[in-house]
């Protein structure tokens, strides 16, 4: 078998600790602008790109047809980035268990990590700088010599808005990584849209991590290649590999 070259992980819930503040600020926003979602279809819906996430609920709400859709979706998209710009601006983000122990091991091993993300690249920016993983990444946000922290970023922003579970992410990782087979990569997430992104991008494990946004019972029944307690556990999975 080939050796792993790149790992691929999802940011909030996976690599970023998640409080629910995601759930909580789209909330607020739909909220706002009279759009009915109830917190578990939010919750369904982590992990898409997130003016998307509005177009669906729209649609579920008023009709495929109804012409006021992308209007109201861009509204509510607006008013969704304002406020979680501000929380991640106004609150500490941390790492998930874990994480730095994985980089560290990739690192070691000289595999890359890339960051993939339904966040828009600006909101992308403060979490990553508040992390200090977005310091020494050069333009187009990545650093291939980076011996600490990451050494990619990628937000639906740099694939044409295509965001999960699309695997454009993927394969824009994979391009800027000079890497042609999807068998030496391997992808991490914490919601049923992060497996399918993984799946579709044909990669050699699609795994998903229980400690995120979703259960362990809520991930077992979506197509996987193996569930995680925490994103460590990875690095006793690519040394049997």
């Amino acid at each position: 078998m080939k050796p792993v070259k790149l790992v691929v992980l999802d940011m909030a819930g996976t690599t970023v600790m998640d409080r629910h503040e995601v759930e909580f600020c789209f909330k607020k926003a739909a909220t706002k602008n009279g759009l009915n979602a109830s917190d578990e279809r939010i919750l369904a819906l982590q992990g898409y790109a997130k003016l998307q996430v509005f177009s669906m609920l729209w649609i579920e709400q008023l009709g495929q047809e109804d012409s006021r859709i992308e209007r109201f979706a861009q509204q509510s998209y607006v008013d969704f980035k304002d406020i979680l710009e501000n929380y991640y601006r106004t609150n500490p983000i941390y790492p998930t268990e874990g994480c730095e122990e994985l980089f560290a091991y990739l690192h070691k091993h000289n595999i890359g990590i890339a960051l993939t993300t339904g966040f828009y690249r600006q909101v992308a920016n403060i979490i990553l700088e508040k992390l200090g993983w977005l310091q020494s990444l050069h333009e187009g946000y990545i650093n291939l010599e980076n011996t600490t922290g990451i050494h990619l970023s990628v937000t639906p922003d740099e694939v044409a808005g295509e965001g999960r579970p699309s695997p454009k992410m993927i394969q824009y990782a994979m391009e800027k990584f000079g890497i042609t087979d999807p068998q030496e990569v391997i992808n991490i997430g914490d919601t049923p849209v992060d497996l399918a992104f993984g799946k579709n991008a044909q990669v050699r494990l699609a795994l998903g991590v229980c400690n995120g946004t979703h259960s362990r019972s809520q991930l077992e029944g979506h197509p996987n290649d193996g569930l995680l307690d925490k994103i460590s556990d990875l690095i006793t999975l690519i040394d049997q590999l």
